[in-house]
Order: C-alpha cells, then structure tokens, then sequence
C-alpha cells in the first residue's frame, strides 16, 4: 500500500464537532439529507488535506436500530452501501430492501452458529476475527457467492471490545486466503475509547503493510467512524463506517 504523502499538520474541523455551529443533530443540520450532505462535505476536506483520490474512499452508512424506512431515504440520497452490527435485524432489513440493490456490511461481532446466515446476505464482512469464524463463513458449494471480508484488528487489551490479536493476523489471513468463497480485502479496526485515533490508525495501517508479505492484495483499510473519519482518512482507510453523524440520534431500542 503506498502511505500518504507527510504533509504539515493542517487545522481540521469536523461537521460533528462542538465548535462547529452546524453540528447539532438536532439543531441546524435537522434532516437525513443535511446531516449527510455534511459528512460528504467533511470526508472531501479530509481527502484532500491527505492528498488523496475521492474514489479511493468508500462511506458504509451504519443504520443498526433504525427503521428500514431510513435505509430507503439514504438509498434515494444516493447511498449505496449500508452497515449493520446485529444478525437478526440485519437479516430483516436485507430481506425488506431486496428491490434497493444495495451492498450490505455486517460490522458486528459473529456467532459461529449464525455464521451461514450472516453470509447468506452480507455482501461485506468487517468482523473476522478467529479461525473458527473463518470455517464457518466457508462456501458449502461451488455456486455459493464469495464474500468480501475484512480483518478485525484488536487494539486494546479488553477481549470484549472483538478482534484478533496484531501477533495472530498474519496466519489468520493465510488461512482467509486459502478457505473458498472468501476474499481477503483487508484489515478493519475501531480506535480505542483513550488515547489518540490517528496513532492507533497508523498502528493498524504498519499492520497492514505487514500482512500485505502473506496477503498482497489485501491493502483495504475500513476505519474511521463519525468521530474520528478525518484521522482515518490521513492514514489511508478506504472503508469508513459512518452512524450517528449520518443517521442522527438511534432510536430508544430494547
């Protein structure tokens, strides 16, 4: 993967931030529209302060608790590709949106057992994250569609928060490569709750280059989420999943 040029730091601010007076999810950036309107906006300044290609970039709009009802709203905004982060709803949203065309990215953790049914609909796959998972996401027949896959990357010590270990990548991606019916894009990883995002994204990109002796052309990079996106994009992601800045405020849920 080639790095982003070094450039001087330049001051950024994001649509999201509290010193922006369109930042408000339900002030001044009050409709669907706006408030993606303005992540756009956001994503553009970022690739161009990083002196990058727009098309290098791809934005997952996460809708995980909100109604299909949004996903079609997004879908007529010209979004094509939408995240979802629990099996059962995502399930019923793909089933509902059939007639959208859309691509799906599952970005939650995965049972074994519900491993088949994820791929059944997920045309991406954020979550890898052991070696079970990658034998349970294997095609059963010849005609059974492959699915892009990402690796996830664990950057804190809390086995809760989902991930391979950085010490267990490169196997995980030798045995990614040789499982049928799963291509290898990359590595995935959420920035830790402390600390600085951008380090820990340029920790995760070192990685990549690492993995990219096993897996050559698995130089993809989905981080950034709506708070730290413009780190993200400085230090090469190409896959940025976007919620809250996007969607507003969830629902309550269950």
């Amino acid at each position: 993967m080639t790095r982003p040029s070094k450039k001087t730091p330049t001051t950024w601010t994001s649509p999201i931030s509290s010193s922006n007076p369109l930042s408000s999810l339900s002030g001044a950036i009050d409709t669907l529209a706006e408030r993606l309107q303005s992540v756009r906006a956001g994503i553009a300044d970022a690739v161009r302060l990083a002196g990058r290609d727009p098309g290098e970039i791809t934005t997952v709009v996460v809708t995980k608790f909100h109604p299909a009802s949004l996903i079609r709203e997004l879908a007529a905004l010209g979004v094509t590709d939408v995240g979802e982060s629990r099996h059962q709803e995502a399930q019923g949203k793909a089933a509902e949106l059939a007639d959208l065309n859309l691509t799906w990215h599952f970005i939650g953790q995965i049972q074994g057992k519900k491993a088949r049914q994820v791929r059944a609909y997920a045309d991406v796959i954020h979550s890898l994250d052991r070696a079970s998972l990658v034998g349970a996401l294997e095609a059963v027949d010849a005609d059974a569609p492959v699915r892009d896959c990402f690796i996830q990357v664990n950057l804190t010590d809390d086995p809760a928060r989902g991930g391979a270990l950085p010490g267990d990548v490169d196997t995980l991606a030798e045995q990614v490569l040789g499982t049928p019916g799963l291509c290898l894009l990359g590595l995935m990883a959420v920035a830790p709750r402390e600390g600085e995002p951008r380090r820990a994204f340029a920790a995760v990109r070192d990685l990549s280059v690492r993995m990219q002796a096993v897996a050559p052309a698995a130089t993809q990079l989905s981080i950034g989420m709506s708070q730290d996106y413009a780190a993200a994009v400085a230090e090469g992601a190409t896959h940025l999943r976007i919620g809250t800045a996007i969607t507003g405020i969830r629902p309550l849920h269950g």
